[in-house]
C-alpha cells in the first residue's frame, strides 16, 4: 500500500496532518480540496453557490479515483468525499484509510474561528454549530469507522503515527 488517505470530518486537520505526514515519509500530498478548486478554478464555497452538492459530489468523485493511479502519496479527502458512491471502500480497496477523529465540540470551534469558508455550516449561527455537527457526523461517522486505522486528531504525533503505518502497511 502506497497511498494513504485521510478521512474525516471538515476542520479536523486532515490537511495539516497530511502535510506534515507525506513530509516524513518523503511522499507527495494531494488535498482533493485545493486540487478541485484549482482544476475548476472556482473556490469549493463558491461552486455551492453557483451549483450544487450532487455535482459537486460527482466532480469530486472522479478526481478521488484520479488518485488510485498515484504512487507514494497521502491523500487528504474532503469531509464528505468516503461518503459518497461508495468511495470509502474503493479507498480501503486501492490504499490504507485513516480516520481522524475530533469531538464535535472542539470541530466547532475550529470551524468558527477558521478563516476558510465551509458551504456545508455557511449561515448557522455558532451557538448551534456543534448540534449541527453532532447531526452531520451520526450520518459519517458509520463510514469513517470504516476506515483501517482511528486516530484522535488533537495533537497527533506525525513521528509515532508514521512509525505505526511503517508497521501495519509495506511502503514503497
Amino acid at each position: 500500500m502506497n497511498r494513504i488517505y485521510l478521512v474525516g470530518f471538515m476542520g479536523v486537520g486532515k490537511s495539516t496532518i497530511g502535510k506534515k505526514l507525506a513530509k516524513y515519509l518523503d511522499f507527495e500530498f494531494i488535498d482533493l480540496d485545493d486540487i478541485f478548486e484549482q482544476k475548476y478554478k472556482i473556490s469549493i464555497d463558491s461552486f455551492f453557490n453557483k451549483y450544487d452538492e450532487e455535482l459537486f459530489r460527482k466532480l469530486e468523485h472522479d478526481m478521488l479515483l484520479e488518485t488510485f493511479l498515484k504512487k507514494n502519496a497521502v491523500i487528504s479527502t474532503g469531509g464528505g468525499t468516503p461518503c459518497y458512491h461508495n468511495a470509502m471502500e474503493k479507498i480501503n480497496s486501492v490504499g490504507y484509510s485513516i480516520y481522524i477523529k475530533m469531538p464535535p465540540s472542539t470541530i466547532a470551534h475550529r470551524l468558527s474561528t477558521a478563516k476558510k469558508k465551509r458551504p456545508l455550516i455557511e449561515g448557522i449561527p455558532k451557538e448551534a454549530l456543534k448540534d449541527v455537527i453532532k447531526e452531520k457526523l451520526s450520518v459519517r461517522h458509520p463510514v469513517y469507522k470504516l476506515a483501517h486505522l482511528h486516530i484522535n486528531g488533537i495533537e497527533v504525533d506525525i513521528k509515532e503515527l508514521a512509525e505505526t503505518l511503517l508497521e501495519k502497511i509495506h511502503i514503497g
